[in-house]
């Protein structure tokens, strides 16, 4: 088949390069315009162009699929539309442009986590268990027919970013083989059965810390919000980041209030405390909980504070 394939991070790339090296031509891989990066916001291609380049695929940048960008994968006269994170919707008349639609690997065990954040509310939420699922894109929000899907059970403390790359890893094999039963008919979609849930994109204020809730849900946040947009809270009026922080069985002490116990950092909880394992002070980088409780000028320190 003759494919079009939309997608921008680097979770995007590992189905882009499964594509590549399958039968399929790739007319065109559209992704989002070049964006400031690093201290000197110098205008970097994303991973996925930068895949592109190195694969000798065309490139069309764009950061709207709008009547433009419409007409020039329209021209192309594309067979099956295939997104991964691209970072837009695809509306009409584009939806209906490829011969076979679009279709769009998803990082959820749909209906559950539809949306621009499925991994990291996900874990919020605390679920054990998650995964990726191909199904046909329709213009209701990720309420299309399923093709197939792939469990993966949460790794104990794992964040985000971590599930993010291995779910990019599990669902691109997954997403070339429903191409490929696409391409031979064989491919069965079914619809999606279960009650809904969102997952709408994370603001800064998600990864607010309130040490006065209860270890599980704090843990929990830290590692849906892990890396972005990081897990925060003040120490003297001063940003904190915590990177990772795991539950420890310490005996319970105030919320917010940090400790040394042997070798552990501790930070007390509503419930039980937390183990802090990496942090990062403001205007500093990552570092382990116990060298940045040494350098600590105040005997008492608070979270929150």
């Amino acid at each position: 088949m003759r494919l079009v394939f939309a997608g921008t991070p680097a979770v995007a790339v590992p189905s882009l390069r499964a594509l590549a090296g399958g039968p399929h031509e790739i007319a065109a891989v559209v992704t989002r315009s070049d964006a400031p990066l690093g201290r000197k916001r110098v205008l970097t291609p994303s991973p996925v162009a930068q895949t592109a380049d190195e694969l000798g695929l065309p490139v069309i940048k764009t950061d709207r699929l709008d009547a433009e960008a419409t007409a020039r994968i329209g021209a192309l006269e594309p067979d099956l539309g295939v997104i991964v994170a691209y970072g837009g919707l695809v509306r009409e008349p584009l939806l209906s442009a490829p011969l076979h639609g679009w279709i769009n690997l998803h990082f959820s065990l749909l209906p559950r986590w539809r949306g621009a954040a499925p991994v990291q509310r996900a874990l919020i939420a605390g679920d054990r268990e998650t995964g990726a699922s191909v199904f046909q894109l329709v213009a209701e929000l990720d309420a299309g027919d399923v093709f197939a899907e792939e469990r993966y059970p949460v790794p104990e403390n794992a964040t985000a970013g971590e599930v993010l790359d291995a779910l990019a890893d599990l669902g691109a094999p997954l997403l070339a083989r429903v191409v490929d039963g696409i391409a031979e008919g064989s491919a069965v979609a079914t619809p999606q059965h279960g009650e809904p849930t969102l997952a709408p994109k994370l603001t800064l204020a998600d990864g607010s810390l309130d040490f006065a809730r209860d270890a599980e849900s704090l843990r929990a946040r830290i590692a849906g919000v892990t890396p972005e947009p990081g897990a925060h809270t003040t120490i003297d009026g001063a940003r904190l980041k915590v990177l990772r922080a795991s539950a420890s069985s310490a005996p319970p002490i105030a919320p917010g209030h940090v400790m040394a116990s042997g070798r552990e950092i501790l930070v007390g909880t509503a419930t039980a405390p937390l183990r802090l394992e990496t942090v990062q002070p403001a205007g500093k980088g990552a570092m382990a909980a116990g060298d940045w409780f040494r350098g600590l000028r105040t005997s008492e320190p608070v979270l929150g504070s």
